[in-house]
This record gives C-alpha cells, structure tokens and sequence, in this order.
C-alpha cells in the first residue's frame, strides 16, 4: 500500500485538476485584503471560507510572519531586430554583466543578433542560448544606467496568463506594499494582499514580522515536465536570510510560537536555512531547494499561498505542506466555491 502510495505523489499526472478559465483572476481585487481567504486546518482537514484580512484572528502573541522583501523589477522588454521584426524578451536573474532571460519568439534570436529600442541607443546583444525553452544569455550595451533604461522601457512582467497588456496599476499593484530590495522577475504574490493597515494591526496584535529576501527567477517559469517529479531540477535563486531575522526565528521556536511563512518563496528560503539542529543562522547565497510530498517540512508551521497552476513545482511544495489529497480537495471546493486562481487571485492559510 505505501509503494503505491508514494508511486503516485510522484506522478505528474496526479497534480493536475480542472480549472475554468473564467477563475484565473486577471485584475486584483480592491483593497488588497478584501480577497478571499481559504483556511486549511491539515491536520483535521476541515475548512473555513473568510476574507484575507481576518488572517489576523489565525495568529497568536508571539508567533512570527516571514515576508519575502523582494521587488520586482520592469523586466519585459519589447524591441526589434534590424530586420524590423519584434520580440520580446524576459530578464530573470542578472549573472555579472549578462542576464539570463526568455525570449520570444526565440528562432528570431541567435548568438550575435542585436536588439533595438524605439527611441533609443541602448542595445541588447545576445550572448548564447541557456538549457531551457526560450533561454539566452544577453547583454544591456549602450547603456550607462541600466535600472533608469529598465524603468523607461520596460513594463511590469504579468504572468503569460493574465490575458491583458500591463497597465499604469500594475506599477503598484503587482508589487508587495513592503516590498524594498529589487531583483524578482515576478511578485511573491501570497504578499500582495496585505495592506500596511492589515500589517499594522498585526502587529498590534504582538505577532513578530521579519523579512527575508529571494529574488524570484527561472524557477517560477520553469514547469514541471518529468513523469517522475522527482527527476525536476529547479533553477537556483538567490536569498538572503539576516541575523537579525535568524534570531527572531530562534526565539519564536524557543518559545513554543509558530513561525508562518507569506509564500513558497519564503517555505523554500527557510528550509534551505534550517539546520539539523533545529536553529536559524544569518545566510545568503542560491537555493535550488526542491520540495514535493515526501518531504518534510520542518521550519515553517503554517503558510499563506495562492492557488497555483496544475502540475507546477508550488503546488507539489503546497502539498508537501498540507497533504496531496487535502490540498487537491481544498482546490476542488476553491473551484466550486469560485475562489479567483494565480497571481491577482486569492489566497489560502494552511496550518
């Protein structure tokens, strides 16, 4: 019976569920904490339908919320080759002068052709191709600033399934309210539905709030494709997790509090960190971290998250946390109960 069991949160095909395509959220709700709240309980499996700034009921004086401070960064840029045909491209993380990025469409990029931008000297060479649908490795040339020369071109990176062109809004909106360091290729969305006023009051509350810090990158785009999950490999992404932060997670343990975690970015950062003997200590550096059923999660003891799409390496991380069967259940009732999904959608508390 176990062998079977543990054959099957291997498969793939046991990650996928229906999902209507009205339910994928394509703007965000206003204000950010009126979006719906999913609460799991997964050790009873019982659940309750709420709104997201009631989160401040599910935590105690003591406990401690994580945020990822990360910002996201105008990263999708559309240019055009000399030949005068248009593409795009996606920086994702920036390796010394060069940037890895995803392009499209990609036959139209090869090493050594150049894009150009209205208005504009700047140029993007590209260096090579990188091991994935899309990839290349390129340069910003031409360009003495390139944060000002993103800040002018660039648009916001909305995920390929929200069907619409970025808009003045999602400036704002597609970005925490704490968000401080830049460098994601796309937002840690569990965050985007609190408000300053919601943080406040948790705060009031006497519940710590620390951040640490992963820039979001290729492993967010990359699907899971393997039959066998466990043959996925995730791009690494670079953290930061301070002695300050790692102090306040010791004395949360210390004290019997719950440590919760705003993401997958911040479960992923946290059990990349945590030792075997059971303490935090100040860390930076890349984590390919990798977690699917079979894993155990021992740094973190509840999370906020959004619905994730089928099949990704989020919900295989979601369902190392609350269970693969009530996780899937719990996406079942989202979908009956018409829960918005993804990026702009709303959200779950497992505990």
């Amino acid at each position: 019976m176990c062998e079977k069991q543990d054959r099957d949160y291997y498969q793939l095909q046991n990650y996928y569920f229906h999902l209507p395509q009205e339910l994928i959220a394509q703007y965000p709700v206003e204000p950010r904490d009126a979006s719906r709240l999913l609460v799991l309980d997964r050790k009873s499996g019982q659940r309750e339908d709420r709104r997201f700034r009631d989160i401040v009921e599910y935590l105690q004086p003591g406990d401690t919320l994580v945020l990822n401070d990360t910002r996201v960064i105008p990263a999708r840029l559309r240019g055009y080759k000399r030949t005068g045909a248009q593409v795009e491209l996606l920086l994702l993380k920036k390796v010394g002068e060069n940037w890895e990025a995803l392009v499209k469409p990609a036959r139209r990029l090869k090493a050594g052709d150049r894009v150009l931008f209205e208005d504009s000297k700047v140029e993007v060479e590209i260096m090579g191709e990188l091991p994935l649908a899309g990839g290349r490795l390129l340069r910003i040339v031409n360009c003495l600033n390139e944060e000002a020369f993103l800040e002018s071109k660039g648009h916001i990176p909305l995920p390929p399934y929200i069907n619409r062109e970025d808009e003045a809004m999602d400036v704002q909106r597609y970005q925490t309210v704490y968000a401080r360091q830049r460098g994601s290729a796309a937002a840690p969305t569990a965050g985007l539905h609190f408000t300053k006023e919601l943080l406040q009051s948790i705060r009031e509350r006497g519940v710590n709030i620390t951040s640490i810090l992963l820039h979001v990158g290729l492993g967010t785009f990359r699907p899971v494709s393997c039959t066998d999950i466990r043959e996925h490999r995730m791009h690494s992404e670079y953290y930061e997790l301070d002695q300050s932060c790692a102090q306040v997670l010791n004395d949360t343990r210390a004290k019997g509090r719950k440590i919760i975690a705003v993401g997958t970015t911040v479960v992923r950062t946290l059990e990349t960190v945590y030792n075997e003997a059971y303490i935090y200590q100040g860390s930076r550096g890349y984590t390919d971290k990798y977690i699917y059923p079979g894993y155990e999660i021992k740094g973190v003891d509840a999370m906020i998250t959004n619905f994730h799409l089928p099949a990704s390496s989020l919900l295989m991380l979601v369902a190392a946390f609350g269970g693969l069967e009530q996780v899937l259940s719990a996406y079942q009732h989202a979908v009956e109960a018409r829960y918005r999904f993804f990026s702009y959608g709303d959200a779950m508390l497992i505990k």
